[in-house]
């Protein structure tokens, strides 16, 4: 069988982030050590029940770097341990000010490789309107500190669409990032989601509109191309070779565990969670939440990928050939510029990716 990806959830920060609605609360040294010792316990057992093996492993949050390097490094150790990891990729989320009191250089002797910083923004400004308690600087200290310990594959997190963003400071932001010379990318649209504070105050935030969102956007994805940063999923840009590989398994509909409060996994057919809830956690409750790699859910998965569907390996998958009458409402897109479709497959353009969610729809139900 082939390895799984494992995705462990840090649920704790030292704030909420106004437009944030992850699963976190404060961090505490006491919470720390306990949700620490459950989790390790949950990934033994897990290891134990699925026999399976692993290739990529994301610590994700929250904010991971609080925990400290010793919590971090009995975590990887478990982990690797439990799931024989070998050639894996090993990736963190870290904030830049937190990330500066970590020692990188243990954390890559057990096993961390890879490290995604929540830059958001280069920008003074637009930090402060994000909530953010970090600087620009702090971001280039860390990657440097993370350079000197011998890891080299860094990913930088951008915002687009915030609050009297322009093209001039959405460019100040990528160039930051281009000077760093992070292998990785990871650039989203600012959604408001339910229950925020940015929900909240929505109609005080002199947010983009649509069409300014999305001039921001393709003018991000035309400047990082001319950078050196290849487009591979609607979010997400790197240089070559430094896709990331625990994220590809999601759009490309393989096989996670994911361990900890609001994690969600798909494994044996089967999608499931942990609800959002430390004492669910703890007692290793977990929902069901439907069956997992259909075929209509494999094309929205793949839709989100510049390399879009692949004829054969969705005839190697389902063994039945892709249905023409997905072909047939994907061609109404292509004289728009939003699709195009190829002898081996389909996918979208850049402006197709602004609408992916209508499109998609549309291709698979008309």
């Amino acid at each position: 069988m082939r390895p799984i990806g494992l995705y462990l959830h840090i649920p704790y920060c030292n704030g909420k982030c106004p437009y944030c609605d992850f699963f976190s609360t404060q961090f505490t040294e006491t919470e720390a050590d306990r949700y620490t010792d459950a989790l390790c316990q949950r990934i033994e057992l897990a290891a134990k029940n699925n026999k399976r093996q692993a290739d990529t492993l994301y610590l994700g949050g929250g904010t991971p770097s609080l925990l400290g390097t010793n919590r971090l490094i009995r975590i990887l150790d478990t982990a690797a341990s439990a799931y024989s990891m070998n050639n894996a990729e090993v990736t963190m989320e870290l904030n830049p000010s937190s990330g500066l009191r970590l020692d990188f250089p243990e954390l890559k002797k057990h096993g961390l490789n890879r490290v995604s910083i929540g830059l958001q923004s280069a920008v003074e400004e637009e930090l402060n309107v994000l909530g953010r308690k970090h600087s620009a600087q702090d971001a280039s200290e860390t990657a440097d500190q993370i350079r000197k310990a011998g890891i080299h594959n860094i990913s930088l997190d951008l915002m687009v669409g915030i609050s009297k963003q322009t093209k001039e400071s959405l460019q100040k932001s990528i160039d930051f990032c281009a000077h760093l010379q992070a292998e990785h990318i990871s650039a989203y649209l600012l959604k408001i989601e339910p229950g925020t504070v940015y929900e909240k105050r929505k109609t005080e935030l002199a947010l983009p509109d649509d069409d300014k969102q999305s001039e921001l956007y393709l003018t991000m994805c035309d400047s990082l191309e001319a950078l050196g940063y290849r487009q591979y999923e609607i979010s997400n840009f790197s240089k070559p070779r430094k896709e990331s590989r625990h994220n590809l398994k999601y759009w490309r509909c393989e096989e996670y565990l994911g361990i900890g409060p609001a994690a969600h996994s798909f494994l044996n057919g089967k999608r499931f969670y942990t609800p959002r809830s430390f004492s669910d956690f703890y007692e290793g409750k977990t929902k069901e939440d439907g069956s997992g790699g259909t075929p209509e859910e494999y094309i929205m998965l793949a839709l989100r990928l510049c390399e879009g569907v692949q004829f054969r390996a969705y005839e190697e998958r389902f063994q039945m050939a892709f249905p023409e009458k997905y072909i047939r409402n994907a061609m109404r897109f292509e004289k728009s510029g939003l699709l195009i479709r190829r002898k081996d497959g389909l996918h979208f353009t850049k402006e197709g990716f602004l609408l992916s969610n209508t499109l998609t729809a549309k291709i698979l139900w008309g």
